[in-house]
């Protein structure tokens, strides 16, 4: 059963619909948008919901104010984990596993728009984002070893090599140094460099251009960008190709070749 993706009404963060873009604004600024128990929570029902939500073409995740996302609030939940036992501890590791796992396995690909701290979980939820714009003014930091934990936090040992390298990424979790935007784009952290300014806008833009795509196709590419970890080159070839030859037998397919002909732009509806 397809969700309306006009209905939602998530209590933990902002959320707004328009032209095939879905946006969640972490928004919580008074507190660089810390994450919470319930905030955690919402987020990981909200991208799974998206699976179903068959009007998001694109997900454009942001915060309020100047800053990205800090992490876990150190006050609502590093204090109350020192006091659970090793079920409940489990339960929550599973649960903010379980917000990564949800991003990356919804069909839509999700933009995150950057500014300020990025930090901890923060980083770790860019990370699990397609794509990221941040700003030269961004600061992004896998920061568990500085509170005596590992940097195998929330997909990151699994994740952050595939983005910036093995080496790099050792440093970055054994460390817990942060990086500035420049250094973040360098490395292949993020995509694009904005002014402060304009970045919302510029992401915004990035989305409608994904949403306007072809979604069934961009779909099947995320899925396969995942997937692929997995499979050697050959059978990495193999799926591409039974992939490929199924979105050949698409309306969307059939539609870009007669725009094509009519020397039009195509029209994509996902099917």
């Amino acid at each position: 059963m397809s969700m309306n993706p006009s209905s939602f009404s998530p209590s933990q963060f902002r959320w707004s619909f328009d032209d095939g873009v879905a946006t969640i604004t972490l928004d919580r600024p008074e507190k660089k948008n810390a994450l919470t128990f319930e905030s955690y929570a919402e987020l990981r029902d909200t991208f799974h919901s998206l699976k179903t939500t068959a009007g998001v073409k694109a997900v454009l995740l942001t915060g309020a104010g100047e800053n990205f996302c800090s992490g876990g609030d150190v006050h609502e939940i590093i204090g109350p984990l020192l006091g659970m036992n090793d079920a409940e501890l489990q339960a929550f590791t599973q649960m903010t596993g379980d917000l990564v796992i949800a991003m990356i396995s919804c069909p839509q690909p999700i933009v995150a728009a950057i500014d300020g701290v990025c930090v901890g979980a923060g980083a770790a939820i860019a990370m699990a984002s397609d794509i990221r714009l941040g700003t030269a003014r961004s600061k992004v930091a896998f920061l568990f070893v500085r509170v005596g934990l590992a940097g195998c936090d929330m997909g990151a040992c699994a994740m952050l090599p595939r983005i910036v390298g093995h080496g790099r990424a050792a440093e970055l979790l054994y460390t817990g140094r942060a990086m500035g935007g420049d250094e973040a784009l360098r490395v292949g952290f993020l995509n694009r460099l904005c002014e402060p300014g304009g970045l919302q806008e510029e992401a915004l833009a990035l989305s409608r251009e994904l949403s306007s795509g072809p979604s069934a196709a961009h779909a099947v590419t995320k899925r396969m960008l995942v997937e692929e970890w997995h499979l050697d080159l050959v059978r990495a070839i193999e799926a591409e190709a039974r992939e490929q030859a199924s979105l050949m037998r698409s309306g969307d397919f059939k539609r870009a070749y007669e725009a094509f002909v009519r020397k039009e732009a195509p029209r994509f509806e996902g099917n």
